[in-house]
């Protein structure tokens, strides 16, 4: 169920010795985006590190010791192509210090940053930052030293929204990435989130 205000969330868990055990976010979207092609539910893994695993108190001794929880997962369409999965960030960038920059957070971190402090990887929504094209290269170079521990917000040039379903369009094809792994361009990107859709030990 949806993670609720005040609500305890997963529970203290080792991972059983023969759940499958995946070693990052670009390995366990792929994996999610298997099993839903397949049509099938998702069975419970292992997650040894990256940023939904940090998000959810991961162990980081690279295996699963720490928790299971219940995570949502997030469907992405590329134009009108077919979808694929994502557990932690869709990014749609051309470049980090200039022009616009968006991302689709489903995860509180991004590598080394505190992206969207507010974030939960359980509560039915997905996080958008947005950067404004018009963000000065400076001013982009200090937000980015502030992420490191959540400072760089709020910022009049940065903006968040909190969406079950997210609509991007853009000028001419954008370079999108998810879970770290660039997964081609696209002119048009849906990013819908699918809440309480996976159990994973972290």
């Amino acid at each position: 169920m949806t993670i609720r205000k005040g609500q305890p969330w997963g529970e203290p868990a080792v991972c059983p010795a023969d759940l499958q055990v995946l070693a990052g976010d670009g390995e366990l979207g792929d994996w999610v985006t298997r099993h839903r092609r397949d049509g099938g539910p998702l069975p419970e893994v292992g997650l040894a590190a990256g940023d939904l695993a940090r998000t959810c108190g991961g162990s980081r001794s690279g295996q699963p010791s720490a928790a299971k929880v219940t995570v949502d997962v997030m469907r992405v369409v590329f134009d009108d192509g077919e979808p694929t999965w994502g557990v932690a960030h869709v990014v749609a960038r051309r470049s980090w210090t200039r022009g616009e920059v968006q991302m689709v957070m489903n995860a509180q971190y991004f590598g080394g940053y505190d992206v969207v402090p507010r974030s939960h990887p359980n509560d039915g929504k997905l996080d958008v930052l947005r950067v404004d094209p018009a963000m000065s290269y400076r001013e982009r170079v200090q937000a980015r030293r502030r992420a490191r521990t959540g400072a760089h917000l709020p910022h009049p040039r940065l903006s968040v929204r909190s969406l079950r379903q997210v609509d991007l369009a853009f000028s001419r094809p954008m370079p999108i990435w998810i879970d770290g792994v660039r997964r081609g361009t696209a002119r048009r990107l849906q990013v819908i989130v699918e809440p309480d859709a996976l159990t994973v030990y972290v």
